[in-house]
């Protein structure tokens, strides 16, 4: 394919269903909104069901609305149990919400907030929905990362949830590097099942609400230069859009802007940091997630 891949390069999606996590704002009302266009039916999972209900008066397509809170393991089987009763299959879930660079805090289940909500909130959510994938050829699971995962970042197994000291940069990136790692090690389980893939993607340097838990002396020099170091939601989704659209995309690749820096620009293949892909970590952070969750996969 030559040229930039923009929303015009989106298959037709008329058939599948995608979920998307945190699909009510930014880069995931993005991703749902052309999804939807393309006649995907999308369901955007979400912590607010009253902002879910008015994301979908300004989406043109079929779309619902499920009550999703990633910062409880309760919510996430409640939901995905909704999720399995009413789309036994899924074509497309799409891990994209998250939390950055807020103060320390937990999730109702004790993890750290960033970790918790990023990485472990959306492994469970995963593993609680797999069996709706696995049966349906060309499904894939969308993580998304940022470029935040080579910021201060390592995975801290004597004390992932931060509670000898904390650093706002250092637990985000941890929590992006383990959404590659959880990724890479998804696809090594998928790929003997030969119909779902895992896909990585990240949108560079997104104008988003994310920048809101930016300590105040940041926050406004950013919103001053957003104009000039940003892209707009619209096109940070589009790494995503593709990861989880484009035929060519194979299991295990990471998709991000490619212009400088990863920054802006037009979706391309692109690489993660020399820590991601460590094996033996990616193992190790499985099994922990195992652990934490309470949840397992069926695919080893």
């Amino acid at each position: 394919m030559s040229g930039n891949w923009t929303e015009q390069n989106i298959p037709d999606q008329h058939g599948r269903v995608a979920i998307v996590t945190g699909g009510n704002t930014g880069l995931g009302f993005e991703t749902a909104r052309m999804l939807a266009a393309h006649g995907a039916k999308v369901v955007l999972a979400v912590r607010d069901v009253e902002r879910g209900n008015q994301a979908t008066a300004r989406i043109a397509g079929d779309v619902a609305v499920q009550a999703l809170d990633l910062t409880s393991l309760d919510s996430i089987r409640a939901a995905a149990a909704d999720l399995r009763a009413a789309y036994p299959r899924i074509d497309l879930l799409i891990n994209n919400a998250g939390v950055m660079y807020t103060p320390r805090l937990t999730t109702s289940d004790g993890f750290e907030l960033q970790f918790g909500t990023n990485h472990l909130g959306h492994f469970a959510l995963t593993g609680l929905l797999i069996d709706c994938l696995l049966p349906v050829a060309g499904s894939r699971v969308v993580t998304v990362s940022s470029t935040g995962h080579r910021i201060q970042a390592a995975i801290h197994f004597d004390d992932l949830q931060w509670e000898r000291s904390y650093s706002r940069a250092g637990a985000y990136g941890q929590s992006k590097l383990a959404n590659l790692m959880f990724t890479y090690e998804l696809q090594r389980r998928l790929a003997a099942h030969g119909t779902t893939a895992a896909v990585a993607a990240h949108p560079g340097v997104s104008n988003t609400e994310l920048i809101r838990n930016l300590p105040a002396a940041f926050r406004g020099p950013i919103s001053w230069l957003a104009p000039l170091l940003t892209q707009k939601p619209e096109m940070g989704a589009l790494p995503t859009l593709r990861a989880a659209t484009d035929t060519a995309v194979l299991g295990g690749q990471y998709y991000g802007p490619g212009g400088w820096g990863e920054v802006r620009g037009y979706p391309k293949l692109v690489t993660s940091s020399a820590d991601s892909y460590d094996l033996t970590v990616q193992r190790r952070l499985w099994a922990v997630s195992e652990e934490l969750t309470e949840v397992t996969f069926p695919v080893r």
